[in-house]
């Protein structure tokens, strides 16, 4: 089992950990070791599978954000789960903190996002554009501690760095994220983005699932331990 990984919900079909910022969801070209991996080498020493063990992603989190991560036990799993993804059935809340706040305690915020394969980013409109894709959320103030917002984010479409964006587009960029303007590079190189909750109605059971990650461990989110105890 590797040392990194929390398991907060496991059964026949699904597998959800919480994912430390700064680790990969799944593997790409730099080789380094990703919760995916850690998951399957988990699944293959508790059950004693001979070969590799099954396990495939229902949702991915970016390398700098922490939080809930959804993974399949089973084929079975994965494209049930996939199917309640497709459907808009799965509900994900994200925290974020951020140094600056609009005038709103909270809102909805709709635009289009233009992936920039290049520069591993998306661009941000306010109207349609060719190629670019409606993307919507709502977020909601919970309360502010020193110079941070702490902001409760409700992503009704999931696209690529959705949240990101956005917020950076609405003057709400989050703590450390300089890819979209941050003045400052966290040290660790993490973004204060943190999955905090994702609910579901089990594919199989059929029986409602709600599955929480602890905030992360530096000093910036410690502060907001209250409102963890209370939200």
């Amino acid at each position: 089992m590797g040392q990194r990984l929390e398991v907060l919900f496991e059964d026949n079909h699904i597998l959800a950990v919480n994912k430390p910022g700064g680790i990969l969801s799944q593997g790409d070209i730099t080789g380094d070791t990703s919760i995916l991996d850690e998951a399957k080498e988990y699944i293959k020493k508790k059950y004693n599978k001979p070969g590799n063990a099954y396990c495939g992603l229902i949702q991915r989190l970016d390398r700098p954000a922490s939080g809930v991560l959804l993974m399949a036990k089973s084929s079975k799993g994965l494209e049930r789960m996939n199917q309640l993804m497709r459907e808009k059935k799965i509900k994900k809340t994200y925290w974020a903190l951020t140094e600056e706040h609009v005038d709103h305690d909270q809102g909805t915020l709709i635009n289009w996002l233009l992936k920039n394969e290049d520069q591993k980013k998306v661009h941000v409109y306010q109207k349609e554009k060719k190629g670019a894709q409606r993307s919507e959320l709502k977020y909601q103030l919970l309360g502010r501690i020193g110079k941070n917002y702490l902001l409760e984010i409700d992503l009704i479409t999931g696209r690529y760095h959705q949240a990101r964006a956005q917020l950076a587009s609405a003057g709400m960029t989050i703590v450390g994220d300089v890819k979209y303007g941050y003045p400052k590079k966290n040290k660790s190189g993490k973004i204060a983005l943190h999955c905090k909750r994702i609910d579901f109605l089990h594919p199989v059971k059929q029986e409602a699932v709600k599955i929480e990650a602890r905030i992360p461990r530096e000093p910036q989110w410690q502060e907001f331990l209250s409102f963890q105890k209370s939200v």
